[in-house]
């Protein structure tokens, strides 16, 4: 495990950047609404960064996420697979993960139990 931590903070969500094995994982924690939907589209699509071909998202931390999270999913999803790299998101809680059955996301990215599941994907 390496890791090049970097935090970003808004109230409500903390975004915590590291790599595994060549595999970016995207820590969060908190809330996921329309007031951090930048933060996470930073998160998912740091503007600094060369693409990666993995992205994780472990979502262990994240107690609630509504349509805006949803969207910057869909985007990332989309502008990851647009240059050959695979988004997953890991660690889902009950009601995170009912929002993105609900929708349709689970169908889109593979989404794992744990952290450890994805990374081994």
């Amino acid at each position: 495990m390496s890791g090049n931590q970097e935090a970003d903070r808004t109230e409500r969500l903390s975004v915590v950047h590291r790599t595994v094995d060549g595999v970016r994982v995207v820590t969060l924690r908190g809330e996921i609404d329309h007031t951090a939907k930048d933060i996470l589209g930073k998160a998912l699509l740091p503007e600094e960064e060369a693409p990666v071909s993995r992205v994780v998202v472990d979502l262990t931390g994240v107690s609630f996420m509504d349509s805006s999270g949803i969207n910057v999913f869909i985007t990332a999803h989309r502008q990851i697979s647009e240059t050959g790299g695979r988004l997953h998101i890991a660690g889902a809680g009950e009601a995170v993960r009912r929002v993105l059955t609900l929708v349709g996301i689970d169908t889109i990215i593979p989404c794992h139990p744990t952290l450890q599941d994805a990374l081994n994907a």
